[in-house]
Order: C-alpha cells, then sequence, then structure tokens
C-alpha cells in the first residue's frame, strides 16, 4: 500500500504531464483544467481514488483526470439544463507567467489544435496521450478505457485524418 507521502510525491513527479493532459480533457479552458487537477489531487490524497498497481502510476492518474473531467462536463451539463446560471466570467483570467503561453498562441499550434478537435474524442485522447504524454498505446488504452486494438484503430485513423487536416489548412 502506497503511503500518502509516496503518493503525494508521484503527483508532483507528474504534474507538468498530468496539468497538460487536463487541459486536453477540458478543451484547453486552464480554469477548468485547474479545478479537474485539484479535484484528482483530493481524491488521491483522501483515498476517494484508489490506486490497485494495476498499472503505471501516471497511467492510472490520467485515468482519473480523464474520468474526473467527463464527469465535470455532465455536471455541468445538467446545470445548463436546469438552467442554472454558471459563473462563466470568473475564471477568465490566465497566469501571464505560464511557459506555454507562447506555444499556444504560434499559428502552427492553433491550427493544430484546431485540427484536433475535428477528431473523434477517442482518436483526440489517444493522440494526446501518445505524443503529448509519451505513452505507450497500451497504455492510452488503459486510460481511455478501450482494449489495445481499439486504441491501436484510433491512433492510426486518427494520424491519418489529422494528417489530412493540416495538409488542408
Amino acid at each position: 500500500m502506497e503511503t500518502p507521502d509516496l503518493f503525494r510525491a508521484h503527483l508532483e513527479t507528474n504534474h507538468s504531464a498530468s496539468f497538460a493532459w487536463a487541459l486536453s480533457c477540458c478543451g484547453y479552458n486552464h480554469a477548468e483544467a485547474e479545478d479537474v487537477l485539484q479535484t484528482v489531487y483530493l481524491k488521491v490524497l483522501e483515498g476517494r481514488a484508489v490506486y490497485h498497481g494495476r498499472a503505471a502510476f501516471r497511467t492510472w492518474l490520467f485515468a482519473v483526470i480523464r474520468n474526473t473531467a467527463a464527469s465535470r462536463r455532465r455536471w455541468n451539463a445538467f446545470r445548463r439544463l436546469r438552467l442554472v446560471p454558471l459563473d462563466e466570467g470568473a475564471h477568465d483570467c490566465v497566469s501571464r507567467s505560464d511557459p506555454a503561453e507562447p506555444v499556444y498562441r504560434s499559428e502552427w499550434s492553433a491550427r493544430l489544435r484546431s485540427a484536433l478537435g475535428l477528431l473523434p474524442r477517442r482518436q483526440r485522447e489517444v493522440l494526446h496521450l501518445v505524443f503529448y504524454q509519451d505513452l505507450t498505446v497500451a497504455d492510452a488504452a488503459r486510460v481511455v478505457g478501450v482494449s489495445v486494438g481499439s486504441a491501436r484503430t484510433h491512433y492510426e485513423r486518427g494520424k491519418t485524418r489529422l494528417r489530412q487536416l493540416m495538409e488542408t489548412k
């Protein structure tokens, strides 16, 4: 059984990659990604998300982030359906010290994000995990919750479609 200090160390080691994955899961909304990641860290440290050691810690953590972001999206959709106003403007501030900000603002990066946004969700998720998070296709399959064969199909189809979209833009 992992101790809270060991979990804390794992979370610190994987923080940058976890935030990048949370950003992807939250449609690149910084405030939403920060909230999701904070929720995930609390789940892990309070024992509400339990690591059983069946996969690498990082793979398990990315699955928790993905599931938490999806749950938050469903909850927000439900709130909108009930016509409860959301505080849209409260989290619009982006830190000026964000080192990734110039990359996000570059034309090529914008084109790539736009093209990724046109891919089906599973293809987009698998490509992000493999290219940006350096996971194997097998680990990406565990994070996304599909078979390895299905993840390979999403990966290949996603790469092909992304290449086509980038050539036409």
